[in-house]
């Protein structure tokens, strides 16, 4: 809470042992106590509050009750019509929350926001607001007659300056969203987890990752504060600063969300939420919970099953490591990994090609850690090594289930991995993922688990390596001077620079995020030929398999890194940053 909401807050503390506005404008000769308890009624019937009501009724003048509330409660007094309203500001607050507390969003300074209320005692509205808007609230005392006409005027204008309702713009209060107050045990109040303001404000918080296309909300207390962070093209920005004191109770809400037991904060906790916004969409959430030494940091991974839909070609493949994906996912048995480090896009190509062979005459089963996106047709399992269920014991099942295709979330030891190549060696397609830092060491890691080198060699067709780099602004890229001498360096081919490659880098601008806006993949593609499975066979290491796939004009993620700087995707500073040399 901001310090004059604070002061706010104290001042009504302290008055309401000593004297309330009613009182004091009863004692400041402003009316009398029978008329005030007539007025306190009537403003109860008529469901306004008090102030509004004295007003409205000509009982007392609005002046009068602003310099009296202003001084009681040592909030700043403020003349509205010495002011010219911000629409910009005023569009920060909703119109509902605005008619609801009758109050008017002044300016906007940094994290703070200045807003006008004639009733300085309604911390709730003042609660509602901060929550909506993730920022301080700092109140000002102004006349209500004054409020009222600025407040409507200022409606007009924004009703004519504002477009149409989007698709995505949502009633933060009514969303659908899986799990359910029935699950809410002892150890938390009632209150905790339907607090109106904390539910509006995590519901505003997952929206708001939805919107930016974030893929992972952080919830994390600390001694002194809170935050709320998001990562959006892989980098976590700050988005919310909520009070520390509000921590046991977002985590709360968040846990019942999930269908988790809020009373035990001593273990971590996984669960899953479905937000659902329209009829043709929803977005699903996987919580994870774990305490910290001052509570349960909160971690939201945002599963957006149309991100499984989007198609090969978005990926951004060049054309002829498509073909290669294609060309092996066609192939009736066989191994296709996917490598890279967390984070690097590897369920996407993998959910892709799956997508690609879903069809009616192909029996598809997956065993995942967890399943991430659901995949209406393919048979998915969630591995849970507590009761034995491993990706090994789930191959095992798999191969007794008359399988086609057969995903393997990742190959962790060598008995899955002599099974999964076991699927591959008799008649199955195999996908599955390794973390390795490119195609060549995948090959060599296998090795390096215990698996037979001819066992690589005939099983192991395809393997991709892949990076993701955040994808230049298209409205705000900028051509950059850089040497030629530097471009060489880099590694960038001498017939390019010859020619006169123009590289871009970021600017920032209202469209993007510090002059990114997405992200784009980058791709080494190898497929394990004759000649790459003879130097396995006969012991080769990483180096000798790299130089014989660049023989065979497989880029390494350098090369393609630096083409897709070239096509101005990309800046040069993302590219060093995701591959290595």
């Amino acid at each position: 809470m901001s310090d004059n909401a604070i002061s706010v807050a104290g001042a009504v503390a302290r008055n309401a042992n000593n004297i309330g506005l009613p009182e004091k404008l009863v004692q400041d000769g402003l009316l009398d106590e029978t008329a005030m308890a007539d007025a306190q009624r009537g403003a109860k019937e008529a469901r306004q509050n008090l102030v509004t009501y004295l007003v409205n009724k000509n009982i007392v003048d609005a002046r009068e009750i602003a310099i009296t509330a202003a001084a009681m409660f040592g909030v700043p007094l403020l003349d509205l019509d010495a002011i010219q309203v911000d629409l910009d500001t005023v569009k920060l607050v909703s119109e509902k929350l605005l008619h609801k507390h009758r109050v008017m969003p002044l300016m906007k300074r940094g994290r703070r926001l200045f807003v006008a209320i004639s009733d300085p005692t309604n911390l709730h509205g003042i609660d509602e607001i901060r929550f909506s808007t993730s920022m301080n609230v700092e109140p000002v005392v102004v006349e209500e007659d004054k409020l009222q006409k600025v407040l409507g005027k200022a409606m007009e204008q924004v009703d004519t300056s504002m477009p149409a309702m989007a698709e995505d713009d949502f009633d933060l209060e009514n969303l659908e969203v899986t799990g359910g107050e029935e699950e809410v045990e002892a150890g938390a109040g009632r209150d905790d987890v339907e607090d109106a303001p904390i539910v509006r404000f995590v519901n505003k918080v997952m929206l708001d990752a939805i919107k930016k296309g974030a893929s992972d909300i952080h919830f994390e207390p600390y001694e002194k504060t809170y935050r709320v962070r998001q990562r959006v093209d892989g980098v976590l920005k700050e988005v919310a600063v909520p009070p520390v004191q509000l921590a046991m109770k977002i985590s709360a809400r968040i846990k019942v969300m999930a269908r988790l037991d809020i009373a035990e904060r001593r273990i971590p906790q996984d669960g899953r939420i479905k937000m659902r916004l329209s009829k043709n969409r929803s977005i699903d959430f996987r919580v994870s919970t774990c305490p910290t030494l001052f509570g349960e940091k909160t971690v939201m991974r945002i599963l957006d099953p149309s991100s499984a839909q989007l198609g090969i070609d978005a990926l951004g493949y060049e054309p002829f490591q498509k073909e290669l994906y294609l060309k092996n996912l066609k192939r009736p048995q066989g191994m296709i990994l996917v490598t890279g480090p967390t984070g690097s896009g590897k369920t996407v190509s993998l959910y892709t090609g799956l997508n690609i062979l879903n069809v009616e005459d192909t029996n598809i089963s997956t065993a995942e850690d967890p399943a991430e996106i659901i995949l209406p047709g393919v048979n998915q399992v969630n591995v849970n090594a507590k009761v034995g269920l491993t990706f090994a014991s789930a191959l095992r099942a798999f191969l007794r289930q008359d399988p086609d295709v057969v995903m393997v979330g990742e190959i962790r030891d060598l008995e899955t991995a002599e099974i999964a190549i076991k699927a591959a060696q008799t008649g199955h397609l195999v996908l599955s993922t390794l973390h390795t830092n490119d195609a060549p060491q995948t090959l060599t890691r296998l090795i390096d688990m215990g698996v037979k080198p001819y066992a690589i060699a005939t099983s192991v067709s395809l393997i991709i390596a892949q990076r993701l780099a955040r994808r230049l602004c298209s409205h705000c890229k900028v051509t950059l001077d850089i040497p030629n001498e530097a471009l060489l360096k880099e590694g960038f081919r001498p017939e390019d620079v010859a020619a006169g490659i123009k590289l871009h880098g970021p600017k920032g601008c209202g469209n993007c995020t510090d002059g990114y806006k997405g992200r784009v993949g980058i791709y080494q593609v190898m497929p394990v030929t004759e000649t790459i499975g003879r130097i396995i066979m006969e012991g080769g290491n990483a180096i000798s398999i790299n130089d014989q796939a660049k023989k065979e004009q497989v880029w390494d993620l350098r090369t393609a890194g630096l083409n897709k700087v070239k096509d101005g995707l990309t800046s040069l500073e993302e590219v060093n940053s995701v591959t290595i040399e």
